[in-house]
């Protein structure tokens, strides 16, 4: 089954990096599209970014665009979030996610409802 397991969380300083890792089993990764998603405490879980399944369109939040870079390795079924110049509002448990795709949908277009299967968090501290 369908299996994603993320790691490269921490605690960090305002204006510090982290790059977080997603592992993904279990199904054929280079057919889905991916996403970067988080949750703060007392918040509704947002979407951080977006790839498409080559990597060649990636979306992002407003909130992260010019910071954070989404990436895949579909040779290693490897799923990446560069986060840049982190801010405290950052503070959050960051989760991947994988969306089947299979009515051909573009990945812009791809509703947040279609991201399916899900990790069990890494969690991201960002203190000023």
């Amino acid at each position: 089954q369908v299996q994603l397991v993320e790691s490269g969380g921490g605690s960090v300083q305002t204006g510090g990096s982290l790059r977080l890792s997603c592992a993904a089993s279990g199904y054929t990764y280079s057919s889905y599209y991916m996403g970067w998603f988080r949750q703060a405490p007392g918040k509704e879980r947002e979407e951080v970014a977006r790839i498409s399944t080559r990597g060649g369109i990636t979306i992002y939040a407003d909130s992260v665009r010019g910071r954070f870079t989404i990436s895949r390795d579909n040779a290693d079924n490897m799923l990446y979030l560069q986060m840049n110049d982190l801010e405290p509002e950052d503070t959050a448990m960051y989760y991947c996610a994988a969306a089947p795709n299979p009515y051909g949908q573009s990945v812009s277009s791809l509703p947040r409802q279609a991201f399916a299967y899900w990790g069990q968090g890494t969690q991201v501290t960002v203190s000023s």
